[in-house]
């Protein structure tokens, strides 16, 4: 889940640009800026309708020729009162408010300031289609109010002018704070949107990673099972052998035993480095192609009868992510050679050189009473992170029953010039 930064001074925004710390909570329909802009507005409002009152029944009115009859002043002030008091509602609705008070335009002087605020808001909160067309139907009552009502003082025309330029004003200004507005909510969305988005590459390769851990956990301890078990299976069958022989095979299972925990042990290290943020801790060292004659030594030792062809040219050359791969890719065909054809030959071929790659092939005989298929039994996940290991390093991967009913791993890597 992202993280919303919550801005120092959340009361100086209005309520709809602020984002509650707690995501549970609702938006506030109202910030202390926004109580002080009512505020402000409805004081000014009411400031308004006492002076145009005021205006209107003096002598010599200054601003519009009086209405005809003293009552109808009196209601135009109370129209400038009620829609004073409607001033804190206009931020629920602003434009049912514009579309009832448009009307009053016609003739209400006291009323003016209002029903301009009314308009401010719809243009602010409302899209731009709604704003144009309360503004056409505004400037046909501003001509009809300076017919009406013409100033004392003022042509018709230079009334009506003012109108429409106090109305195409008040619509920049709106669309102005409208534009804003939006602008800061498109930066903030993008800003989550790209936090939210970095938070998933992290995760992305967190995952990766622990799928690489997991993949070298299955190479390094499979293989050392796998010694563990054969040399176990033999103490099982003869219970009668030497005693050098049982004091050999239990030395190998011990040594096994303890290179399997010290790999389990520098694996978990690496998850506990990750899970604690210790990502720079150094990694163990990694097998290279040179560390396969000891791949080898260790099967024999076993039992394992392993044949090896090794025609690498400039063995010493060998990139170290190359020689890895081929050495886990080795590490596997032991290892399976172990646990599905126990007994068998294998045969081991390296070659290649730079510029024409590396060549790796495990053969072993098809166990006997296998069941009939092309592939061996078992989960085969150890053959499937081979398989993505070799295409992570571009290579291509083949295992199976080969023509004469072996089962035969190869694997060829790239090696560049």
């Amino acid at each position: 889940m992202t993280s919303v930064a919550v801005p120092e001074h959340p009361w100086l925004l209005p309520g709809e640009l602020v984002v509650p710390a707690d995501p549970g909570r609702p938006r506030p329909r109202r910030t202390t800026r926004d109580w002080i802009v009512d505020s402000l507005a409805f004081l000014v409002s009411l400031l308004w309708v006492l002076f145009a009152t005021a205006d209107a029944l003096s002598p010599d009115p200054a601003m519009a020729t009086p209405l005809p009859h003293d009552w109808m002043t009196g209601a135009d002030a109370l129209i400038g009162l009620v829609c004073c008091g409607l001033l804190w509602l206009r931020r629920r609705w602003p434009l049912g408010l514009v579309v009832a008070t448009t009307p009053l335009t016609l003739f209400s002087l006291a009323a003016a300031i209002p029903l301009l605020i009314f308009y401010f808001t719809v243009v602010v909160h409302r899209r731009t289609a709604i704003a144009i067309a309360v503004t056409g139907a505004g400037l046909v009552t501003n001509m009809v109010f300076s017919w009406l009502r013409p100033d004392p003082n003022w042509p018709y025309w230079a009334t009506m002018s003012w109108g429409v330029v106090l109305s195409l004003a008040v619509l920049a200004w709106g669309m102005f704070v409208r534009a804003r507005r939006q602008l800061i909510v498109s930066l903030r969305e993008r800003a989550e949107r790209a936090e939210a988005e970095q938070q998933l590459r992290v995760t992305q390769a967190r995952h990766l990673e622990r799928t690489r851990i997991a993949r070298e956990m299955h190479d390094v301890l499979a293989h050392r099972i796998s010694l563990l078990s054969l040399h176990a299976g033999a103490l099982e069958f003869r219970p009668d052998a030497p005693a050098d022989e049982v004091a050999r095979a239990a030395g190998v299972i011990r040594g096994s035993a303890h290179a399997a925990l010290q790999d389990l042990r520098e694996v978990i290290g690496v998850l506990r480095a990750e899970d604690d943020g210790a990502g720079d801790a150094p990694e163990p060292p990694q097998p290279t192609l040179a560390d396969l004659p000891a791949l080898i030594a260790e099967s024999r030792s076993a039992g394992v009868r392993v044949n090896v062809s090794d025609s690498v040219a400039s063995p010493g050359q060998v990139p170290a992510a190359l020689g890895r791969a081929a050495y886990r890719i080795v590490q596997e065909g032991l290892t399976n050679a172990r646990k599905h054809a126990a007994g068998a030959a294998v045969t081991v071929d390296v070659a290649g050189g730079p510029g024409n790659g590396l060549t790796v092939a495990i053969g072993n005989r098809w166990p006997v009473g296998a069941p009939a298929g092309g592939t061996l039994p078992g989960a085969g996940t150890g053959l499937v992170g081979i398989s993505e290991r070799v295409t992570l390093a571009g290579g291509r991967l083949a295992y199976g029953r080969d023509d004469s009913g072996d089962f035969r791993l190869a694997a060829w890597l790239p090696w560049p010039a």
